[in-house]
């Protein structure tokens, strides 16, 4: 090896790059922003709805995103769609969740502490959920935005957004057992649908995985 390359400069440059993935990272609104559209791709103005942030903001934060190379955008008619740059971001995003639940006492906290607030929803794993869903026994709800839905969800589930979950309700037999899924172990929709369900009768549980979880599940099988 010639000793004379600046081997010194070489990693300097190189872990000044991967420093820019982890500057990119620290803010909570863009790991907020990433995690919505790890759920599918979506407009500024839906990221600006969903994540109650300014259009202005939700802008400027996936400017930061874009330069980092960790979203795309697409134009569709006058609106500017953004998307993950690929399924590996998605893996690194679950990754570093499940990282920081292991190494964070925090998040274990506040986990069980608002769990601890429905303490009438029950929750069913993956494999418990799909087995009784193969014996016809219970149906699956994903209560997550329409859109969501379409750009991926767990087969079998059905697309019944929250705003929509008291009028299709209406139309099952109370004897129905019913599951509902959001977006992974950190979305609450699910928890907040479960207990709207038990309120109007029905046997529901809450089913803690999402999309990513299942296919996960599906390549372990």
């Amino acid at each position: 090896m010639d000793h004379d390359l600046p081997v010194r400069a070489f990693k300097d440059d190189l872990y000044r790059q991967f420093a820019r993935i982890g500057k990119c990272l620290s803010s909570d609104k863009r790991l907020e922003l990433m995690h919505l559209l790890s759920q599918g791709p979506k407009s500024v103005e839906k990221l600006a709805e969903a994540t109650e942030m300014s259009v202005a903001n939700v802008s400027r934060h996936l400017q930061i995103l874009l330069d980092a190379s960790l979203v795309k955008f697409s134009k569709r008619g006058t609106y500017v769609i953004y998307s993950l740059a690929g399924p590996h971001i998605e893996g690194f995003l679950n990754a570093l969740w499940r990282m920081s639940d292991m190494q964070l006492a925090d998040i274990t906290r506040m986990k069980h502490d608002f769990l601890s607030r429905c303490e009438d929803v029950q929750t069913l794993s993956l494999h418990e959920v799909l087995s009784k869903m193969d014996e016809g026994s219970m149906m699956l709800l994903d209560v997550r935005p329409a859109d969501e839905f379409e750009a991926g969800h767990i087969p079998g589930a059905i697309s019944v957004p929250m705003e929509e979950l008291h009028q299709y309700l209406q139309s099952l037999p109370k004897g129905t057992q019913i599951a509902a899924y959001c977006r992974g172990p950190y979305c609450v929709s699910s928890a907040e649908a479960v207990e709207k369900m038990q309120r109007e009768g029905f046997t529901a549980f809450r089913l803690e995985e999402g999309v990513y979880e299942w296919r996960e599940y599906q390549t372990q099988r």
